[in-house]
Parts: C-alpha cells; sequence; structure tokens
C-alpha cells in the first residue's frame, strides 16, 4: 500500500470571503488543479491555515474537497494535531467522509521525544483504517521526526508516506535506505521535489502548484518519462517562484499570489497579515516573468 499516492499533491489553500471559507473559490481552485493534471490535493494542511480553522471548518473544507474531487483525484485530508486523541478524532472524520487518506504533521509545542512521536502515531493508527501520511516539518513545529523513528513506524500498514519538508538530501536518502518500499517519500519542500525523485522519493505535497499546478506536473512528467534533462528545465523554470512564494511566512505569498491569479479574495487570518507592499510587488513581477499573470 506504500505506493498508493505518487505524483504531485497540492497543499490547498482555504479560500475566504469576510471571514467565512468561500466554497466556491474553493471548488473553482480545485477545477483549476485538476485541469492541469495534477495526482492529488491536501485540504487542511498548514497551507490551508488550519490552525485558525474551527473544527466545523476543518470539517466542512474537507467534506468541500471530496466532494469538488469526485474521485478525480485523490484527497489526503489535514489531520493533524499536537493533541493525540484530537487527531485521531479528525483522522476518524477523514475517513468516515471518504478522504483517500489523512496528512499528520508532528505535534507542535509539546516537543514529544521519539518515543512520544513514535506512540503518538501508533496511537492514531491503531484507531483508524484510513491510509496515513506522516508530516516532519520541524522548521515549524520544534521537533524533528528522525529516521530512525519513521523507520519503526514503517512497519505500520495503515502508515504508507512520509512528507519530508526538511530540504535534506541526505536525510531523505537515509530514510528510503532504512525503509525501502515500505514508506513513499514525498518532498515537502517545493524547490527539492526534482532532488526527492532522484533519490527515490515519489512525489511533492506542494505549495507552488496552487498557483502553477501544470509546471509543477511537468517535473513530474518529464523525469517518468526517463527524460532528465526536460525535468531538469522545468524543475528551474520553478526556482524563483519557489523562493518567492517563501519570502515570508506560507501560506501569506501564495495566498497573495492566488488572490493575483483571481483565485480567491485577497483575505487571510490573524495572526498572519497580508503580504508586505515590496514583497507583493516582487511576487507579481514573477508570476508576470513566467507567463502565469497578465503584465499591468
Amino acid at each position: 500500500m506504500s505506493n498508493l499516492f505518487e505524483g504531485v499533491f497540492t497543499a490547498l489553500i482555504t479560500p475566504f470571503k469576510n471571514n467565512q471559507i468561500d466554497g466556491e473559490a474553493f471548488r473553482n481552485l480545485i477545477e483549476f488543479q485538476i485541469a492541469n493534471g495534477v495526482h492529488g490535493i491536501v485540504p487542511c494542511g498548514t497551507t490551508g491555515e488550519s490552525a485558525t480553522l474551527s473544527h466545523e471548518e476543518h470539517r466542512e473544507v474537507i467534506r468541500l474537497a471530496i466532494l469538488a474531487a469526485a474521485g478525480r483525484v485523490k484527497v489526503i485530508a489535514g489531520a493533524g494535531s499536537n493533541s493525540t486523541s484530537e487527531s485521531i478524532e479528525l483522522a476518524r472524520h477523514a475517513q468516515q467522509a471518504g478522504a483517500d487518506g489523512a496528512l499528520l504533521i508532528t505535534p507542535y509545542y509539546n516537543k514529544p521525544g521519539q518515543e512520544g512521536l513514535y506512540q503518538h502515531y501508533r496511537a492514531i493508527a491503531e484507531s483508524v483504517q484510513i491510509p496515513l501520511v506522516l508530516y516532519n516539518v520541524p522548521g515549524r513545529t520544534g521537533v524533528d521526526l528522525l529516521p530512525a523513528t519513521v523507520a519503526r513506524l514503517a512497519n505500520m500498514g495503515s502508515i504508507v508516506g512520509l512528507k519530508e519538508a526538511t530540504g535534506g538530501m541526505e536525510r531523505a536518502s537515509t530514510i528510503r535506505r532504512m525503509c525501502g518500499n515500505a514508506i513513499t517519500l514525498f518532498s515537502g519542500d517545493d524547490a527539492t521535489f526534482l532532488p526527492f525523485l532522484s533519490i527515490g522519493g515519489k512525489g511533492v505535497i506542494s505549495v507552488t502548484s496552487n498557483v502553477a499546478p501544470a509546471q509543477m506536473v511537468a517535473i513530474w512528467n518529464a523525469w517518468q518519462a526517463g527524460d532528465a534533462a526536460k525535468a531538469l528545465e522545468a524543475h528551474e523554470f520553478l526556482l524563483d517562484l519557489n523562493q518567492k512564494l517563501f519570502c515570508e511566512t506560507n501560506p501569506i505569498p501564495v495566498k497573495a499570489a492566488a488572490a493575483m491569479l483571481g483565485l480567491c479574495e485577497p483575505e487571510i487570518r490573524l495572526p498572519l497579515t497580508w503580504l508586505a507592499e515590496n514583497n507583493q510587488a516582487i511576487v507579481r513581477a514573477t508570476l508576470v516573468k513566467m507567463g502565469l499573470l497578465a503584465a499591468a
């Protein structure tokens, strides 16, 4: 079951309008993703501002995503929390709603040790039947899921993937060597998508593909076709955008970029604030340079 998810998965933004979920914009965003060839969508992750969604809103976003996808692409529902019981509840909801999988960030703020991380994920895996994807992003959570712990968890049948967002190729290679095909490696850092593929990774859970899905898919398609030169060209084409979309805390820049493209309203929830004017100009210029946005 480890190869259940492969390819380009978009870590979806959550569009808001008057501080409410903008269902129409969300559905249109998903159609945009599917039309441009992504293999899956990931609602209610970090990029979806999950930290400021109420439980009711979280469930609604998952429901809307599954309905909009309509079986055409995989849906991996964000279900992470720093509370194990809450994460179990969210994973159960994802399963009941019909998601194809659940994404589980490492418990933030609590800073559990490796045994705590193992027991956290084990408890979730034993409580649901839905396929689970681990998510390691120590820069945001303050805790690092080490390769040895990933290897312990890879022995559980329902844990099928890892979104590794450290950007470290040596780290990714170590995980790959220790786990083999027992777990699917996803890049959680857009600029390392192609390098991940070169060391045995099978996909990306991407921020950039919110606004440039076809361009991210081009990397995957070229690599799958055995055309390393074309994959490298596609990778380098996206480098500037990948960098600019992290000029401030994610998802501030990508949501601004999406608004520039007419994909959502220019609205984000506190404590995040809108992209600074100088950075707006930089992001807009990058989109224009890439041909994604018409020059003003």
